[in-house]
């Protein structure tokens, strides 16, 4: 029987097994081919932090959300259209953001009595009316997958590997996609394994042919390409913008780079991608420790480099006391903290925006660093390119914020080309005769950037306090008060050379501002384009980059709302700032459970504020 198709303007499909079941994988393919098909899309990947969580237990259950359109798309969206199950524990966790009518796709050998018990089932889900509300498809995928590789010389542990591949050729079919890229990745990724390459091509045709075989599935579903700007798209996760971000500061800067980190989730992956660009002359050193790393990096940006570090959760901690060294050496260092749950060890795979308050004051003394934000998975280019040109342009170390979100989350991204964008320029202090004064400021405030080892340039670093100007050890009351607020006053300076703050979506002027920073970004602005454009209501969307200095027009635009609403995947921290420097009597929307904030509960507290 021929299936009808039917044409969707978006979806949101959540992939949902063990932690040991592929669905990252499963759920990154599919968003290749959607990425290829010209759709909009955003994707959320939340899995546990164990590498083996417990098998079958709902802390073990790891999901890939997707969201595409043919419009555009701002978040991995709140309600799936689609679930896959692959056992009982990821229904359990998942169905209750299952929209009423969805579909759900169970495997049903994950729910035998072992899986039902572990996950705290006392019967079995499928079995009564509880899913009635839901189109149910229920598809032993364990036992297919087995069968569609008989012959092969492989166990049975090492086919069940391959279950993901039947479902995910099963979503292809269901979504009018071919696997044709999925295939050309495995070919490279399995070149040296043709028996596992055979299993994972296999178990992906099979997926699609039972779709397309099978008299129960009436329905395939078809979502069109977005209309959006033309030119040239890749698919961009939030790590892998920072790495090319990186690449291109160094590129565009003429400095060498160089990142000195301690792997740490979720901000490894950035050391693990850059270490594949030694081509661009990139220089990775994988330190004992979150110290050394950054010690090592200050060391680098001291012998002329773009030193970089990152970091995430409690290394940022430890980080601090060689941040304040930077700050006294008055070096250019970018310090990347993509944000986890925490404290300590926290949630060390899971969201969160709770490093601001941290970065912005988390060092003893007064010890003032410029601080920048990306909003989203491809913004991290743009955001960690100005993160290095403030470090190298103002001699100062600078924090780069991204988080959890961002770092695995993925988006369609338009890419610039390198002619499009500016040269960093580099000034090196020369000798010229006279003394070297390693303190004589420009009219930034900077100091010069002396190359060490260059005669003539010859004058003294370290933590202790420097006289002004000469550089000298200082312990002079007056002298030190004095570079105390030399240092912020540099800092507050860079406001000058930063672009005015703009209105993203919105009046000029209106009853509710919504300010945002960091990963909210998404949310807001499907918020505010809902009640602005579609419902008439005088909302606006702020969204910060530049967390410090703020844009020098923040305040201007901040008062002329009746109120300003400020959402935050914290206990409320920005807000903090807001009110103090301010003093406007913002109101704060937080959660802080691992996970975005979702457009329907935003947009609740959006009309409760407006009617209120």
């Amino acid at each position: 029987m021929q299936a009808t198709v039917e044409t969707k303007e978006a979806v949101v499909i959540k992939f949902a097994g063990d932690s040991g079941d592929g669905m990252q994988l499963t759920g990154s393919q599919f968003t290749n081919e959607i990425v290829l098909g010209g759709s909009d899309i955003s994707t959320f990947p939340d899995f546990p932090a164990e590498i083996r969580a417990p098998q079958g237990t709902l802390a073990g259950v790891s999901g890939f959300q997707l969201h595409f359109g043919s419009r555009e798309i701002y978040t991995p969206g709140d309600e799936y259209d689609v679930l896959v199950a692959m056992n009982a524990a990821a229904l359990k966790v998942n169905i209750k953001r299952l929209k009423k009518g969805g579909i759900l796709i169970a495997n049903t050998s994950g729910f035998d009595s072992k899986n039902l018990r572990l996950a705290g089932y006392d019967k079995n889900p499928l079995q009564d009316e509880q899913l009635g509300n839901y189109t149910v498809y229920e598809m032993d995928v364990t036992r297919l997958t087995r069968e569609c590789l008989e012959g092969l010389p492989l166990g049975t542990k090492e086919k069940d590997r391959s279950k993901n591949m039947f479902v995910l050729g099963f979503l292809f079919w269901m979504y009018n996609k071919t696997p044709d890229s999925t295939i050309r990745f495995l070919q490279e990724k399995f070149d040296k394994d043709p028996v596992v390459l055979e299993a994972n091509i296999r178990s992906i045709q099979a997926g699609y042919n039972y779709g397309d075989t099978t008299e129960t599935f009436t329905t395939r579903f078809a979502v069109a390409a977005a209309n959006l700007e033309p030119g040239v798209y890749r698919n961009i996760m939030g790590n892998q913008a920072t790495v090319l971000g990186l690449i291109t500061a160094s590129k565009k800067s003429g400095l060498p780079l160089f990142y000195g980190s301690y792997p740490i989730t979720p901000a490894s992956d950035i050391l693990h991608m850059l270490a594949r660009h030694k081509n661009f002359g990139v220089k990775t050193f994988q330190a004992e420790d979150e110290i050394a790393a950054i010690c090592s990096a200050i060391g680098a940006s001291f012998g002329g480099c773009l030193g970089v570090t990152g970091t995430s959760g409690p290394g940022m901690a430890l980080k601090t006391e060689a941040m304040g060294l930077a700050v006294m050496l008055e070096i250019p260092l970018v310090i990347i903290d993509v944000q986890r749950g925490g404290p300590s060890t926290g949630l060390p795979t899971k969201t969160e925006q709770a490093d601001l308050l941290q970065a912005l004051y988390g060092r003893n003394s007064e010890c003032p660093m410029p601080v920048v934000a990306a909003s989203s998975p491809s913004d991290c280019f743009e955001s960690v390119f100005e993160a290095c040109r403030i470090a190298i342009q103002h001699m100062t170390p600078v924090i780069f914020l991204s988080d959890g979100y961002i770092a695995n989350g993925s988006e369609p991204w338009k890419f610039p080309a390198a002619a499009d964008i500016p040269e960093i320029k580099v000034t090196f202090a020369r000798p010229n005769g006279q003394p070297f004064m390693p303190y004589q400021r420009d009219e930034k405030l900077s100091r010069p950037w002396a190359i060490p080892g260059t005669p003539g340039l010859e004058h003294r670093v370290g933590g202790l306090e420097k006289e002004n100007i000469t550089g000298n050890v200082s312990y002079d009351p007056d002298n030190h008060e004095l570079m105390v607020k030399l240092r912020e006053e540099k800092v507050q300076r860079i406001a000058d050379y930063l672009p005015q703050q703009k209105i993203e979506i919105g009046p000029e002027k209106g009853k509710l501002l919504i300010l945002g920073w960091g990963s909210t970004y998404g949310v807001i602005k499907s918020v505010v384009k809902d009640l602005y454009e579609q419902e008439g209501l005088p909302v606006a969307h702020v969204h910060l980059r530049y967390l410090k200095p703020f844009p020098t027009n923040l305040g201007r635009l901040l008062r002329n709302f009746e109120k300003v609403l400020i959402p935050e995947i914290n206990n409320g921290q920005l807000i903090k700032v807001i009110r103090d420097q301010f003093l406007i009597p913002a109101i704060g929307y937080n959660r802080i459970r691992g996970v975005p904030i979702t457009k329907t509960e935003l947009k609740e507290k959006a009309l409760e504020v407006l009617q209120s």
